[in-house]
């Protein structure tokens, strides 16, 4: 009878080892998997913008440029104005994200911290407004932007975009998860609101501040569907439109100057992400800590 419990100890233990072992290698494959599906493409632009036109199209698929070319660059550069482009981007994109944090900030503070009538229900309209998508606000939003004479101009592409609700939303969760006795101190030594928000509150939720930054900057410099609709001339024309036309100017399209271009647009924001990535996984956590 010993024997026997002791045999049936042992399997259960061997069992248990290996159990967490296989949902650990699961796990690793679906990360390579991820990985895979994620970064192949990524590969690929890179790959493809030191490659000639020949190779690119050449079967089978060279996955390694076999002779390397810095021709596409200057090409890509000079078939379309992309010092214009840039400006522009740089422009609607710092402007944007800086009126959506700063608009994000304030109700988050005052969905967290402030005492006003229906408070509940106003926090229930934002997450409706989280369901609706933006395609729905084109058309309201054009004929707004029309009626007060913004096309064609940078408040036309920014201001629309000015309000997020997942921004406020965010934000709101991380401000909850600050410690509340530092905050009531700050108001026994008789800080006020603005004051609270900017010494207290801000400082202490800087890695949500930067991950909803780096988010809305993110969407703003590859938006592409409104800055087409809201411009009509080139010199108004961000980075996603110019690569856009990029293809189009060219009779046969030539991938190798496709691909340079729209390195043009990743490196800048790769850099940014480099710069922040040590604040992002911080600032989602602390938006999850508290609802």
């Amino acid at each position: 009878m010993a024997l026997s419990e002791e045999i049936t100890l042992t399997r259960t233990l061997e069992t248990s080892w290996r159990t967490p072992r296989l949902w650990r290698f699961a796990g690793y494959l679906a990360m390579l998997a991820t990985v895979i599906v994620i970064g192949l493409p990524v590969y690929w632009t890179v790959s493809a913008a030191f490659k000639t036109t020949g190779e690119i199209y050449r079967i089978p698929v060279t996955w390694f440029p076999a002779e390397p070319t810095l021709a596409n660059f200057p090409q890509a550069w000079n078939a379309a104005p992309f010092e214009r482009y840039y400006l522009n981007s740089f422009i609607t994109t710092l402007g944007g994200m800086a009126a959506e944090v700063t608009l994000a900030i304030m109700s988050a503070y005052a969905l967290a911290f402030l005492r006003f009538p229906r408070k509940q229900l106003v926090f229930l309209l934002l997450l409706a407004a989280l369901m609706i998508p933006v395609e729905i606000t084109i058309v309201p939003n054009y004929l707004t932007v029309a009626r007060l004479g913004w096309i064609n101009t940078y408040a036309g592409i920014i201001i629309p975009g000015a309000a997020i609700a997942y921004g406020t939303f965010l934000l709101r969760q991380a401000f909850l998860s600050l410690p509340y006795e530092v905050i009531e101190a700050a108001r026994v030594d008789g800080a006020g609101h603005l004051r609270i928000m900017f010494n207290v509150v801000m400082p202490m939720a800087q890695p949500a501040i930067v991950t909803m930054a780096l988010l809305s900057m993110v969407a703003k410099w590859n938006d592409f569907l409104w800055p087409l609709i809201v411009t009509n001339t080139t010199n108004m024309r961000t980075l996603p439109i110019g690569i856009f036309w990029l293809r189009n100017s060219e009779g046969l399209i030539n991938w190798g100057v496709i691909m340079a271009g729209s390195l043009f647009l990743i490196i800048p924001v790769l850099i940014v992400f480099l710069m922040v990535q040590r604040y992002i996984v911080d600032g989602i956590a602390a938006g999850a800590v508290k609802g």
